[in-house]
């Protein structure tokens, strides 16, 4: 039997002089190291503190390869779209780039919206300094693989001091006839001194074939810039999601993220920001919902590596039926990271005597004058609640979407873009059970 090393090792010998800067030296050389890495660290295993709840098999043993549209495929993209949003966008169809489904309309001057094998030719002098730099291809199997197999990809740049009114979407659809298909989408964000944009990442696949996206996201956000990074994520329900996004902060500047999980039948997200400078601003907001057999992983780490950063992160998860759950939160506050301002919390709501939950907030400080806190929980439902609304006239099914709907509407609430956050709403309603009484009930 070939092993995943081999076969992936096989799989960049037959298609690396076809992906793109495959015949930039500097592009070569990047991808020969992260091939070389993967090669020497593999997937991980349980053995890894950090991989400890979550095991990888289905998607090692699997020979997953990359696949190509046929020319006849006619591809309904929109129907994966659930925002109704006025915006700029990049779709990508199976990890490649659709040209035709793509609209970025009335660009503001300067900002640079595209994919990343075109940006790699056109503005080399962005992309090269940026491109893996912050993301450790060297000790994850994941990152590596991403980085030496990365197909087409995303690429914006806002310059200093541009603001972007409209949103950027760049939108990943995995439709195909094949069984176990892949693709190692890659996104690459540079915003610049004083700039302010908002980016949403959403995934979305057919239910019916088995995929796996291997996504990485690195993100630049310049002194005194603000950046909004949604991460909306509803793969099919045989899919297998794995991404990492790597943020570096500078002075001032200021990132949020929100990352939902409602699809996909193994998923893994990794957030990790440092914030290099003083006085930088980080805030992470996340939901996650499983049922069936569906097992979500949440790991972020949050680096203080300098004085008066705040950071505030506020998850959330939902597991019904056999679903499984797992959140490792670490805040990191360096020896000169004074004044360190930090808040870390992680509810969950268990559904059923099956659903599990796995959680660890950590705090690793070595600074003295720091304002630090953490906290989770783990819990049911009222049956308080339930009884009240239920002496009401309203169903006891119906009471408990109601009160499900409440505990995830916390997170909901904290998105600036209202379209984005009733389109989260629109579905988080659709996994409840009894959806259509509540809905009528909450809109």
């Amino acid at each position: 039997m070939v092993s995943s090393i081999e076969h992936y090792t096989s799989t960049f010998s037959c298609v690396a002089a076809k992906l793109p800067g495959a015949d930039i030296s500097w592009m070569k050389e990047m991808r020969q190291e992260a091939m070389d890495a993967f090669t020497n660290v593999g997937f991980p295993t349980p053995r890894n503190e950090d991989w400890k709840y979550t095991r990888i098999n289905p998607i090692e043993k699997r020979p997953f390869k990359l696949t190509q549209l046929h020319p006849q495929d006619q591809i309904d993209w929109q129907r994966h779209n659930t925002l109704e949003l006025d915006c700029h966008r990049l779709v990508f169809i199976n990890g490649m780039f659709n040209p035709q489904a793509s609209c970025k309309d009335s660009l503001p001057g300067g900002i640079t919206v595209t994919s990343l094998d075109k940006a790699i030719y056109t503005d080399p002098n962005v992309v090269r300094p940026h491109l893996s730099r912050y993301v450790d291809a060297t000790t994850s199997g994941f990152s590596a693989l991403n980085t030496a197999l990365m197909g087409e990809g995303a690429f914006i740049h806002i310059p200093k001091g541009a603001q972007i009114d409209k949103p950027i979407l760049v939108l990943f659809v995995t439709v195909a006839r094949e069984q176990e298909i892949c693709a190692h989408p890659r996104i690459l964000i540079v915003a610049d001194e004083d700039s302010s944009t908002r980016v949403i990442e959403q995934y979305s696949g057919s239910n019916d074939i088995v995929y796996f996206n291997n996504c990485v996201t690195e993100a630049y956000v310049g002194r005194g810039a603000k950046l909004e990074h949604y991460k909306i994520q509803n793969e099919g329900a045989k899919s297998f999601h794995v991404s990492t996004c790597e943020v570096a902060q500078a002075r001032e500047s200021q990132f949020t993220s929100h990352s939902i999980s409602l699809g996909g039948q193994l998923v893994r997200n990794d957030i990790n920001c440092v914030l290099n400078d003083e006085a930088a601003v980080s805030e992470l907001n996340g939901l996650f919902m499983a049922t069936g057999r569906q097992h979500v992983d949440n790991h972020t780490r949050i680096d203080h590596a300098k004085p008066a950063g705040i950071s505030r992160e506020y998850y959330k998860g939902i597991l019904a039926g056999g679903g499984r759950g797992v959140f490792n939160g670490r805040v990191y506050v360096h020896p000169d990271a004074q004044k360190t301002d930090a808040e870390q919390y992680n509810n969950n709501l268990l559904l059923s005597r099956n659903a599990e939950i796995d959680t660890k907030p950590q705090l690793e400080i070595f600074a003295d004058d720091v304002k630090c806190a953490h906290g989770a929980t783990v819990g049911q439902l009222d049956d308080n609640m339930v009884f009240y609304l239920r002496a009401r006239g309203i169903p006891e099914s119906t009471a408990r979407g109601l009160l499900t709907y409440g505990f995830a509407s916390d997170v909901l609430q904290k998105m600036s873009v209202a379209p984005i956050r009733r389109a989260i709403q629109e579905q988080v309603l659709d996994w409840l059970p009894d959806s259509e009484q509540v809905r009528k009930i909450v809109t």
